[in-house]
């Protein structure tokens, strides 16, 4: 098995559970146990100083959004550039947190970029697998670009990039017009 840790996961029509329609996963765990990560585009409308107050015992002014990590209850989670609040790499420059004094440093300064995340997606041994073998998810490996870029466009971004890699050189032929869907 090949890991697809650090990769991104583009939700494909094909993928039939709903709850990842039009979705992308950044894998931050695979393995032959299983596979776990979190949804890079859907925030959601509160903010973490809104949900602060029942995190610690003091305010927290950010306006960042809280993401909607996967329909898997979980603790808070923070990606993040500050290597001193790691509690692991995730790919190279985007660290992982859970633990609350790291978080509580992490959303009270605002020089470093970082994604709060509340929930997770998680696959059980060979979920994954079975799900890209039928097609349900396209990969292509991941960067801090696509971590902490806007979330209205990523999807589309990305399955765009992954389209343009696999016509590859066959993509500047005069036959395949720019815009798929004109065919």
């Amino acid at each position: 098995m090949q890991s697809l840790r650090a990769h991104l996961l583009v939700a494909s029509p094909k993928l039939p559970d709903q709850n990842f329609y039009r979705t992308v996963v950044l894998l931050i765990q695979h393995n032959e146990e299983g596979a776990f990560g979190v949804v890079l585009n859907r925030p959601t409308s509160v903010s973490v100083g809104d949900v602060w107050s029942g995190v610690a015992d003091e305010p927290c002014d950010s306006q960042e959004p809280i993401n909607l990590g996967g329909p898997v209850e979980g603790p808070l989670l923070a990606l993040h550039q500050q290597e001193h609040c790691s509690e692991g790499e995730v790919l190279p420059g985007v660290y992982m947190a859970t633990r609350k004094e790291l978080l509580r440093r992490i959303v009270s300064q605002q020089q470093h970029p970082y994604r709060l995340f509340s929930g997770y997606a998680g696959w059980g041994e060979g979920q994954l697998e079975g799900e890209l073998r039928v097609g349900g998810w396209l990969t292509t490996p991941a960067s801090a670009d696509h971590v902490f870029r806007s979330a209205d466009d990523l999807w589309k971004e990305v399955a765009d990039h992954i389209g343009r890699e696999i016509l590859g050189p066959t993509g500047k032929s005069k036959h395949v017009p720019s815009d798929p869907t004109m065919n």
